[in-house]
């Protein structure tokens, strides 16, 4: 049996969520605006999710008072998916359900079509449910809606910008309008408007974990360059007290010099903080970088004296 997606599950939730025949009537309208050809010649909803299509054809049904409204029929797909087909069966049929949502074959979301606003959160989970899509989060972050024009697109980028404040994107694939939104912030509220809190909970999971893995791999590549750089200044450090020991001796140099450049030498894994506290009495991390920046100044000197004969 097939694993059902993310996007799928997201649906069942949405449609768990509509416990009344208002909401019930707002997503049906939802789904009609943005169904795959509407008019009063014919209307017909295509869908790969059962329950969706169970949906559907109960409310159209109800609305129409037919228990014949709803036509429909299934295929197969290359994926091994169902895709099921849903037809409104006769004129008077179409004509009670465009009447009953005040509907045209233009789909405008105008304001004065709109249901009331305590509502948008049903109408969006019906647009969802007909054209929309949300990706695993484990794989990226994507919820899209696919829209039979651009003037749709519009209409519905303005609902959710106008009353969410969601800035959702436009794209052309194929001879489809695409509504595209990869913000996991407003993939989270879109999920968790339409019902789908589970689903939301479950994204928001994820981006926590993904938000933790990628500041313990940013903590582990800036550690790991921290001990790089630190490894390429002792091997500069032990090259300078090499070159002072094989020329003028170490014991030409300050006591203090001396004891750092031992520690040095010994420990060249040590970084400025260790190197500091190894000293008797020790000292700060300033001041041990400020020993090895003079035993540096030194063996430059010496280089420049070997340069010159």
């Amino acid at each position: 049996m097939q694993k059902q997606s993310f996007s799928y599950h997201a649906k069942e939730e949405i449609l768990d969520r509509i416990n009344s025949k208002a909401k019930a009537d707002v997503c049906l309208m939802g789904i009609l605006v943005f169904c795959n050809i509407l008019s009063d010649r014919e209307i017909v909803f295509l869908t790969e999710h059962k329950s969706v299509a169970d949906f559907f054809s109960l409310n159209c049904r109800r609305i129409c008072g037919d228990d014949n409204a709803v036509a429909a029929s299934q295929t197969g797909k290359k994926n091994e998916v169902i895709l099921y087909r849903l037809e409104i069966s006769g004129e008077n049929n179409r004509l009670v359900l465009l009447k009953y949502f005040r509907m045209d074959s233009s789909r405008r979301l105008t304001e004065a079509d709109l249901p009331k606003k305590k509502y948008y959160p049903q109408l969006i989970a019906g647009i969802f449910l007909a054209c929309g899509s949300v990706n695993n989060p484990e794989k990226k972050y994507h919820m899209e809606f696919v829209m039979p024009d651009i003037q749709l697109c519009n209409d519905f980028g303005l609902l959710l910008l106008d009353n969410y404040g969601i800035l959702a994107k436009q794209t052309e694939r194929k001879s489809s309008q695409i509504v595209y939104i990869k913000e996991s912030e407003n993939i989270i509220d879109l999920l968790t408007l339409m019902g789908a809190t589970n689903s939301s909970l479950e994204l928001m999971n994820v981006k926590i974990m993904k938000d933790m893995r990628n500041k313990i791999n940013r903590a582990v590549n800036c550690d790991n360059a921290n001990i790089e750089k630190s490894l390429r200044a002792a091997e500069r450090q032990i090259a300078d007290i090499e070159l002072i020991d094989e020329t003028i001796g170490l014991g030409s140099l300050p006591e203090s010099l001396q004891e750092i450049a031992r520690i040095r030498y010994d420990n060249p894994d040590f970084n400025l903080n260790e190197l500091g506290q190894a000293l008797d009495p020790p000292i700060s991390r300033s001041g041990a970088n400020h020993r090895l920046a003079r035993i540096a100044r030194i063996a430059e000197d010496i280089r420049g004296e070997k340069a010159k004969n």
